[in-house]
């Protein structure tokens, strides 16, 4: 998967934070551009306080950004279920257990952050230099914030491609859980779209290799492979789970590897 570079435009918004951007803008080969002198259809903008990407043009919804401080993060931190929450079960925190976790589909970090807050350590994996850029810059101010720092803390992002860093021996123990959220391609053109992915779609387009992924991660994963799918779309790749834990809109497939599907 390729990001087009035509495509992105890096903006300093105000210009004096341009030098900010110089190592990304060597990085993707993309000049940087003074505020409103870019025709591009993505923009991904330094401002003052974070780094966001945004669509350029008129009508363009608002800008994407990582924030594990305040909103959702936060509110989901508070009052998400804790380790009852069908996240949390899919990916074996009961009792004691608190497993090492490998998001081999980082995106925005959303449910890296849910384990991480309920104190598993967890890799995520990113292939998309934008987004690994937006979440490098959350978990930056993240790691600043009081309490949320140390759950920061226990994300370490890894940018690259998860199903070479799935297969490459890492020397180190295996993770238990490697989970999945793929990008799967639109079925519905006319259903309304997060506009986080309506963007990624224009950046980096649907995942296409999602069926080497899992067979990648059930190969490293010491205990299992969690696959977020939509509540009603098929399994992934067409390879049943062990089994699955449901909420109103999403759904969790769960392969059991190692001892454990014996």
């Amino acid at each position: 998967m390729t990001e087009p570079r035509d495509a992105l435009a890096l903006v300093a918004d105000p210009p004096a934070l341009a030098p900010l951007l110089a190592p990304l803008a060597e990085e993707l080969g993309v000049q940087v551009c003074a505020p409103g002198q870019s025709d591009a259809r993505l923009l991904l903008v330094r401002g003052p306080g974070r780094l966001e990407l945004r669509q350029g043009g008129r009508g363009a919804p608002g800008p994407v950004y990582v924030d594990f401080v305040s909103g959702r993060a936060a509110h989901r931190r508070r009052f998400g279920g804790g380790r009852g929450q069908p996240l949390a079960r899919a990916a074996g925190l009961k009792g004691g257990a608190t497993p090492r976790v490998l998001d081999a589909t980082a995106g925005l970090g959303r449910d890296a952050f849910v384990l991480a807050t309920l104190g598993c350590e967890v890799e995520l994996v990113e292939r998309s230099v934008v987004v690994a850029a937006l979440l490098a810059d959350g978990l930056r101010r993240a790691a600043e914030d009081p309490e949320v720092g140390v759950i920061a803390r226990r994300m370490r992002l890894v940018r690259g491609d998860a199903i070479e860093y799935l297969r490459q021996p890492t020397g180190g123990v295996a993770p238990d859980v490697v989970y999945l959220d793929p990008m799967y391609p639109e079925r519905d053109k006319s259903a309304l779209v997060k506009k986080e992915m309506r963007l990624f779609r224009q950046l980096v387009g649907d995942d296409h290799d999602t069926d080497e992924l899992l067979r990648a991660a059930r190969a490293r994963a010491r205990a299992r492979v969690v696959v977020k799918r939509p509540a009603r779309a098929g399994f992934a790749g067409a390879a049943e789970p062990a089994y699955s834990i449901s909420s109103p809109n999403t759904r969790y497939d769960v392969y059991l590897t190692g001892a454990a599907a014996i």
